[in-house]
């Protein structure tokens, strides 16, 4: 399996919440609405989630193994990166 595109789109209005994904995998699949959070220990990709009646939340999509999810969370950050020193180009050239 391969993630064969990733785009995300950065908030800047949230302390914790940092932006959303898109990944798609093999040309054929989508998972959307990805979270990048600031959390304790640095930046952290959480997988797209439903709430309950109960009030807690549940993955609605999410990797069942570690080097999955490391390579979702490297794939995210990675284009996450990019795309806000995309943004800082923009606005020092303004």
């Amino acid at each position: 399996m391969e993630i064969t595109e990733v785009k995300v789109y950065p908030v800047s209005d949230n302390e914790k919440l940092k932006g959303y994904a898109t990944i798609i995998f093999d040309n054929c699949f989508v998972v959307r609405d990805l979270k990048i959070i600031d959390g304790n220990s640095g930046l952290f990709v959480a997988m797209p989630s439903k709430k309950k009646k109960d009030g807690t939340y549940r993955d609605t999509a999410h990797p069942l193994n570690t080097e999955t999810r490391d390579m979702i969370e490297g794939a995210v950050l990675t284009e996450y990166d990019a795309e806000l020193r995309k943004l800082d180009g923009m606005a020092a050239a303004r």
